[in-house]
């Protein structure tokens, strides 16, 4: 009899709300133990994106940022706090769409999406108005992340940084790898035959990018307060791997 395969996605129960400067190693691993979870190899674990930037102290306070005539300019336009724009800018490489309400850039990482990643959603306001930028390098944080859960665990786990991000063409924001080790991100299946022996030409899957959205899904995006994730039974053979394969190249970009 042949065994289906199945992907068992679970949310680490019980995460305490993450400072600059905590162990997200030793909060993943208490997070297991209490989902009753024994790490395998080949596991793969997911965080949010919030609470690696939270680790890292990536919360700005809007009181602190002085915001630049351009980024005073620009705000206007988009009908946004000079601040928050003044922050945009920093984070962005270039600006791809502008108007009121809606502020689209390409991030300094490649990735093209709204406010540059920059969110205020699960962030402490209680000193005054702050923000949360994304990790400075995602594919170093989750490198070194990895090589900390691999001491503690003893086994081969790969992880992924994901995020919430709008598409162009559809409504509603899916997740989204920012940063990855320990597996391939794009798997290029070109060649591969098919069930009736015809080989693919053009299939590549965005591995990471699929495991983000299933990941996301189990987090949440208000209070449920689940930003680590466990996925056992990925597909696929394991390589290292980042984000950055999944970043097309400017010059192939038809809708630039």
């Amino acid at each position: 009899m042949s065994v289906s395969p199945q992907l068992v996605v679970t949310a680490l129960p019980g995460v305490p709300r993450v400072r600059v400067g905590d162990d997200l190693a030793a909060l993943t691993a208490a997070g297991l133990a209490r989902a009753g979870i024994v790490a395998r190899s080949g596991d793969v674990v997911v965080l949010a994106q919030k609470i690696v930037s939270k680790a890292q102290g990536r919360t700005v306070a809007l009181a602190s940022v002085t915001p630049s005539p351009r980024a005073q300019e620009l705000a206007a336009a988009v009908e946004k706090d000079p601040r928050l724009v003044e922050l945009i800018l920093s984070e962005s490489a270039e600006i791809v769409r502008a108007r009121p309400g809606v502020l689209i850039v390409r991030h300094r990482l490649g990735v093209v999406l709204a406010n540059a990643g920059i969110d205020q959603s699960n962030v402490d306001h209680s000193a005054g108005e702050s923000v949360l930028l994304w990790p400075v390098d995602p594919d170093s944080s989750a490198a070194e992340l990895r090589d900390m859960l691999q001491m503690r665990l003893s086994v081969q786990v790969a992880v992924l940084i994901i995020d919430s991000v709008g598409r162009a063409w559809r409504n509603g924001t899916v997740g989204q790898c920012i940063g990855a080790s320990g597996l391939p991100t794009l798997l290029d299946l070109r060649g591969t035959p098919d069930m009736y022996g015809r080989s693919l030409r053009t299939s590549e899957v965005g591995l990471a990018d699929e495991l983000a959205a299933a990941a996301s899904l189990m987090m949440g995006q208000a209070g449920e307060a689940t930003p680590i994730v466990h996925l056992r039974g990925v597909p696929y053979g394991r390589r290292e791997g980042s984000a950055r394969e999944l970043m097309r190249a400017r010059e192939m970009d038809l809708f630039p």
